[in-house]
């Protein structure tokens, strides 16, 4: 009989599912603070770095002794107040004792535990302890998740407000152009929000509400930058009015060469089209000063080796069956005047190049010198970057 009641107490004793899913839930919340507070920290000391200032732990500062409660309760009827938070009376009848979030004074008048005063004043101050971390662990978390998702790095954040790409956004942070509420910041990963006042040499920006997305049929003698201190004519005098947002080019086009120019104020986006580890796709229609040889144009193919490295395009071939002054070449590298240089280096002048392709987009219906905005289909093909975007044989290549 003995046995029957050991085992018995054994089983009731048991913890439940919802007890071992709470004691889970605990940790992980445990857990969760621990990180946060590591994190916290580790944000302070590179903001104090940042400033050349000396970093001090918080929870090492000793504070100043304070007044007993027992004293103060005893002038006075009102309970105790501890950092200047309310003091909750005792609890009130059948309401379990909760540590997180309340204080009880000690040596200080209260109703007598079961009263109406008891109840409601115990019943107020639940909901005070409901809304502060500890007390509610879940809607800390909410907050938290909230904070972090509004931040974001420094040059995201610059490249989001239109000043350029992601990448010339990161160097400009490093040469300390960007500052942040009046701090400068040399970190481009350093997190910032929306509430910061960020600055970029001095003038203040802001991120963009709306993408623009604008695909530009350029013209010779006009630069590919946003503005030129000589004042030369630039590709953003070609759409002016066209949008109120500041739009920016997608890479670069020499002043002579024509064709194809996406502009943008999608940093993002910016950034996967130039950066070279995507390898986008790019056709050009070369026009030469003398017709190009068979031979040089399987070295073209095969690879030729330039001043800065290697380099062999994805195809080329004869862009009229009529002359061999005109050649058209698929490449994905996007080192500067690389179309150019190629040929030059195999003694030929290039009279005339056109871009008559980019990332899918052709100038199609697009007149010299006109714009069009790009259409919902296109920019969901941008961005997911679509196989036909990138380089033939790069998936073969990686097998």
């Amino acid at each position: 009989m003995q046995k029957r009641t050991d085992n018995f107490s054994k089983f009731a004793e048991k913890k439940k599912g919802a007890a071992i899913k709470e004691a889970y839930r605990q940790e992980k919340r445990r857990n969760k603070a621990d990180a946060r507070a590591a994190g916290e920290e580790m944000r302070a000391r590179k903001k104090a770095k940042a400033r050349g200032e000396e970093y001090v732990d918080p929870k090492k500062i000793v504070a100043p002794p304070r007044e007993s409660t027992s004293t103060k309760s005893a002038s006075s009827d009102k309970p105790a107040s501890r950092a200047g938070r309310p003091v909750t009376a005792a609890k009130g009848p059948g309401r379990p004792a909760s540590s997180a979030g309340r204080i009880t004074a000690t040596g200080s008048a209260k109703p007598a535990a079961g009263s109406y005063k008891a109840f409601k004043s115990d019943k107020g101050a639940g909901k005070t302890a409901k809304a502060t971390y500890p007390g509610n662990p879940m809607d800390a978390d909410k907050k938290e998740a909230t904070t972090r998702e509004s931040l974001i790095p420094l040059n995201k954040y610059v490249a989001h407000s239109g000043v350029c790409g992601r990448r010339e956004a990161a160097e400009l942070v490093k040469e300390g152009k960007v500052t942040v509420n009046g701090d400068k910041i040399f970190e481009p990963g350093y997190k910032v929000s929306q509430a910061d006042k960020i600055l970029v040499k001095g003038k203040p920006i802001f991120l963009q509400r709306n993408s623009v997305y604008i695909l530009l049929n350029k013209p010779k003698d006009f630069l590919t930058t946003a503005s030129d201190p000589q004042g030369r004519k630039t590709v953003l005098d070609l759409i002016k009015g066209a949008t109120p947002e500041r739009v920016y080019p997608v890479g670069r086009l020499d002043r002579n060469t024509t064709g194809v120019l996406l502009l943008t104020n999608d940093g993002e986006l910016a950034q996967k089209l130039t950066h070279p580890s995507f390898e986008i796709k790019k056709i050009y229609e070369v026009t030469l000063d003398k017709p190009v040889t068979k031979k040089d144009l399987d070295s073209i193919v095969s690879g030729i080796t330039l001043e800065d490295g290697f380099v062999a395009a994805d195809s080329v071939g004869y862009a009229d069956s009529k002359s061999k002054n005109v050649v058209g070449i698929e490449i994905h590298s996007g080192r500067n005047r690389i179309v150019r240089r190629i040929f030059e280096h195999l003694g030929y002048d290039v009279k005339a190049l056109d871009r008559v392709m980019f990332a899918n987009l052709t100038k199609k219906n697009v007149e010299r010198s006109k714009w069009r905005f790009l259409n919902d289909k296109e920019v969901r093909l941008l961005k997911f970057m679509n196989k036909s975007f990138l380089r033939k044989n790069k998936s073969e290549a990686s097998a």
